[in-house]
């Protein structure tokens, strides 16, 4: 299979960026995993000179500080290509109704129920990238 080039994770629990990030790797899904541990710090990153243009960003919606609707919102004033160079798949343990209906208003490409696993990122790299895991 082909590695995603580059990854970004958001979230503000340590120990689920560590175990995504672990994924990620031990399924050889991309060796190039960025963590950002708050909407402020992901967007920082994503403006820099030159910006980090992550393949796929795997978003918490449940955030101190800025959370994961702020962050889409802010997402949008980036420049259009930027955008569209990445898939946004939201993670979240629970979904707010309010929340999931704001979040059709937004850049997502889908929605993963946490924690991922085998079969979640098989499914996301089939939707979002026409790719697999290999079998076990």
């Amino acid at each position: 299979m082909e590695k995603l080039p580059y990854i970004l994770l958001v979230d503000d629990d340590d120990t689920t960026n560590f175990l995504n990030e672990h994924l990620l790797k031990k399924y050889q899904v991309t060796d190039q995993v960025q963590v950002a541990a708050s909407g402020e710090e992901a967007l920082a990153l994503l403006t820099q000179p030159p910006p980090y243009v992550p393949t796929l960003l795997l978003l918490d919606v449940a955030m101190l500080g800025m959370g994961g609707i702020e962050f889409l919102a802010a997402y949008l004033r980036l420049p259009q290509a930027q955008q569209d160079a990445t898939t946004i798949v939201v993670l979240t343990t629970s979904m707010d109704s309010r929340d999931l209906s704001r979040l059709h208003e937004l850049p997502i490409a889908g929605l993963a129920s946490k924690p991922l696993d085998r079969e979640k990122i098989d499914t996301l790299l089939r939707l979002h990238f026409q790719r697999q895991l290999p079998a076990e």
